[in-house]
């Protein structure tokens, strides 16, 4: 995907502006109000999604990155704009198997209760590892879109941590699943945090989603 310049300059100005943290939503009862669109965020623990949503915002500490695979536990939103325009969220990843059976079963249910029933959310961008491509993990996630009619785009991470053959052979084979999924856009943009390869066009994708 390459957007258009003008695009890519609106989505530039709206995310140089004011995005604050709002809260951790650790159940459903703590949502905030549903006054805004939202784009949520959802991956694979490790995927560096917690880089991807810095490189976005153009903040280094936005989004708190770890070492350790599954410490996000709960729905993370940030406001974007004042007057507020719309609203980011960080999902906790999934698939980390050394998790507590207790607490994998916990996040599961409050990913798949928020994407299920989330009337304001616009857009779900599932991120996959370009070293790795799809996992069980994540078709189970895209088949849940799928049944709850949400659309969601595939975004490729770290796209930077492989040689330009093997990332087009995973970009093909990630546009070759997504056509099979009727919630998903064949479209998949490969992105790289460290390199700011595509984030520009990642930034006007988001504008674009919360606009239709």
């Amino acid at each position: 995907m390459s957007a258009d310049a003008d695009a890519i300059e609106v989505a530039r100005k709206i995310f140089a502006g004011p995005i604050n943290f709002l809260k951790s939503v650790p159940s459903l009862a703590h949502l905030p109000d549903p006054d805004a669109p939202e784009v949520a965020f959802v991956g694979r623990s490790n995927v560096g999604k917690s880089s991807l949503l810095n490189a976005l915002t153009n903040r280094s500490g936005l989004a708190r990155t770890s070492n350790t695979p599954g410490r996000t536990q709960e729905l993370n939103f940030f406001d974007v704009g004042v007057p507020l325009k719309f609203r980011l969220v960080d999902m906790p990843g999934y698939g980390y198997a050394e998790a507590p059976k207790d607490i994998v079963k916990k996040w599961r249910f409050l990913v798949n209760d928020y994407l299920r029933g989330r009337a304001v959310l616009r857009c779900v961008l599932v991120l996959v590892d370009s070293r790795h491509g799809l996992k069980p993990v994540d078709l189970e996630i895209m088949e849940m879109l799928d049944a709850a009619a949400v659309g969601y785009r595939l975004i490729l991470t770290k796209a930077d941590k492989v040689k330009p053959a093997v990332l087009a052979e995973v970009t093909t084979r990630t546009a070759d699943a997504a056509r099979k999924h009727p919630a998903a856009h064949p479209e998949i943009i490969a992105t790289s945090s460290e390199k700011g390869l595509c984030i520009p066009d990642l930034r006007a994708l988001v504008i674009q989603a919360i606009s239709a």
